[in-house]
């Protein structure tokens, strides 16, 4: 039986405008998209310093090294060391430092030092995968792409709406089975759920706005 994703996401779209009544914080991604326009660069640099950290720190990282590179030239022509210390503690920062600069470099030498709005030129770009370049189409182009993070893809097998092993297989398989019209609203909804009830251990299925279309695969039913 296919999923009823009429229901669901507007199940989900009430559950989050509540949230945010009660002056809950958006992802980190989406907050700087909103404060910087849009702004392609802004969008690219706040997802890169995202992975494997947390909101908070992703948050206060990307407004210090935006405050001081606010676009690619101003990045290019930074030290390494100086990137490193703005954006840190955000996970793997050195990494990132070093991936943010050979960005800005290739930015400038190949596109005008305009973020490309293309699957294949993001992929291309150093640190960038799957995940980042969907967020940066969603949020920087208003571009259908389907965001898979890790909560995406816990949910979407938790629920049953597909069987899959990995975020790249999930994201496929949705391609197939997501209404388009959903496709840019699944990361944005599914990450705060996953944060807050649809967590890895002990989700809140008491709590759960969707329970009647979650069959709660790898759930402890004994709790």
């Amino acid at each position: 039986m296919s999923p009823k994703w009429g229901v669901i996401f507007s199940a989900l779209e009430k559950w989050r405008m509540q949230l945010s009544e009660s002056n809950e914080a958006d992802p980190s991604v989406n907050t700087v998209a909103e404060h910087y326009r849009r702004d392609p660069w802004a969008v690219l640099v706040s997802t890169i310093i995202s992975l494997r950290t947390k909101d908070e720190v992703t948050l206060c990282a990307s407004e210090r090294l935006l405050e001081k590179a606010g676009n690619p030239e101003e990045l290019s022509v930074m030290k390494e060391e100086k990137i490193e210390k703005l954006i840190y503690p955000a996970g793997f920062y050195r990494n990132k430092a070093a991936s943010l600069k050979k960005i800005a470099y290739i930015l400038l030498e190949q596109y005008g030092g305009k973020v490309p709005a293309s699957m294949d030129e993001l992929l291309a770009l150093p640190g960038v995968g799957r995940k980042t370049a969907n967020l940066v189409l969603n949020e920087a182009f208003d571009i259908d792409a389907i965001c898979v993070d890790i909560h995406v893809h816990r949910i979407s097998n938790r629920c049953g709406w597909l069987s899959s092993k990995t975020p790249e297989e999930t994201e496929m398989i949705l391609r197939d089975i997501l209404p388009k019209k959903y496709w840019k609203r699944i990361n944005y909804l599914l990450v705060l759920y996953g944060q807050k009830l649809c967590r890895p251990v002990s989700p809140f299925c008491s709590c759960c706005v969707i329970e009647k279309y979650c069959l709660r695969n790898g759930v402890d039913r004994s709790r």
